[in-house]
């Protein structure tokens, strides 16, 4: 019996995709979606489709729509609605958000990132390198892949412009301490970059309260449509001059970095995963989670290796691991064929798996959400010692 007091068979009722035998432990590369957000984004093509700026019904609806999703946004990250910015996915923000502050680079300046990120919070500080001259430097991580802040610490200089990190790891499932890293970026002068991607389906965002200057997430990934999300701090959006045509709107602030028609239908849904989020609550999942992720850890037999943190403390409910005898590309496609969604390969981790000394080929990866049950993790184990 569960020792968490959660009804999970209410929650999977919400989601009409659950229903099938296919169980889904692939939610670190994007969650599904309940219904109700499948429904605000058809409702939004039904009744509201049109662009902004007309002088009729659908596009003032469409207006008002996008208003209250900036309003749902804000909320969700604990900012303020101009300071939220919408765009096709979190890379492609990223790229735009760091193209923006590279007019204040110069040759020479430094930028921290570390052996944990995923690398669309490397790539985009790299390209710099290579046109700007910037210095990309990396913080190390340790044997549990956690990042080493000591070693961090002593990468900041009087140079260092920004410090890019993961609050949560999509790869090895290590939980960052935000509020930390965003005081030590801070007292180095340096702006604090955050990619919350993977946290974001597993615990409640505040930038206020971690002291973000900027934090990038995908909806997609906490049980909304393919989209991504910004927050800009006011006084940084406001100091950046974005890249966009000239005719572009200029209010609210965070719009300035929005390049071309927004994805309305999508937005509206975004809007809807945030309903969804709140009416099930990070207080009901985040102990949920944990359990499940205790029952995994405590099932795993002595051919799988695990990679990361060994219990639940300072983890999300992501596991990376090897079978002893198989590669990760055939454990994953046996347990494929048994009907559980798993994934294999690099995550777009790289510098993670070249830390563990593994190829592209890299690891098998189960994530597990709150919507999986406690049955879905015993057949998860079962089917590994079936291997």
């Amino acid at each position: 019996m569960s020792a968490v007091a959660f009804d999970v068979s209410a929650v999977r009722a919400r989601f009409s995709a659950l229903d099938r035998d296919l169980v889904f432990f692939d939610g670190p590369g994007g969650s599904q979606v309940p219904d109700s957000v499948i429904d605000a984004i058809a409702g939004y093509l039904r009744e509201s489709n049109a662009n902004t700026s007309g002088p009729y019904e659908t596009s003032k609806r469409t207006e008002a729509m996008l208003a209250d999703a900036r309003l749902a946004a804000a909320g969700f990250l604990g900012c303020g609605a101009h300071e939220v910015i919408f765009g096709p996915n979190m890379s492609s923000l990223n790229f735009n958000l760091t193209r923006a502050l590279a007019r204040e680079l110069r040759e020479g300046d430094e930028v921290v990132v570390t052996r944990l990120d995923h690398d669309a919070n490397v790539s985009p500080w790299l390209e710099l390198q290579h046109d700007l001259g910037i210095v990309v430097r990396f913080a190390e991580i340790d044997e549990e892949c956690r990042i080493d802040l000591g070693h961090l610490g002593s990468l900041l200089s009087e140079r260092t412009r920004v410090v890019a990190f993961p609050w949560a790891a999509n790869s090895v499932g290590t939980l960052t301490d935000a509020e930390r890293v965003c005081a030590i970026a801070r007292e180095a002068g340096a702006l604090s970059w955050v990619d919350a991607v993977h946290y974001a389906p597993h615990g409640p965002i505040d930038v206020a309260a971690i002291g973000a200057d900027v934090l990038i997430c995908s909806p997609y990934k906490y049980y909304g449509p393919h989209l991504g999300l910004a927050f800009g701090r006011e006084e940084l959006l406001a100091r950046l001059r974005p890249y966009k045509v000239r005719p572009a709107p200029t209010e609210p602030l965070g719009a300035r970095f929005e390049t071309g028609t927004l994805p309305h239908e999508l937005i509206a849904g975004f809007a809807a995963c945030v309903d969804y989020l709140d009416s099930v609550g990070y207080d009901a999942i985040v102990p949920w989670e944990r359990e499940l992720g205790e029952r995994f850890l405590a099932g795993i037999s002595d051919r799988i290796r695990l990679h990361g943190v060994p219990t639940m403390d300072g983890r999300v409910s992501t596991f990376c691991f090897q079978v002893e005898g198989l590669s990760p590309r055939v454990a994953a496609e046996r347990l494929g064929e048994q009907g559980l969604a798993v994934w294999w390969g690099d995550y777009y981790a790289v510098e993670t798996m070249k830390h563990l000394g593994l190829g592209e080929e890299g690891a098998v990866r189960a994530g597990l959400l709150h919507y999986n049950t406690p049955g879905e993790v015993d057949r998860l184990l079962a089917a590994l010692d079936a291997l």
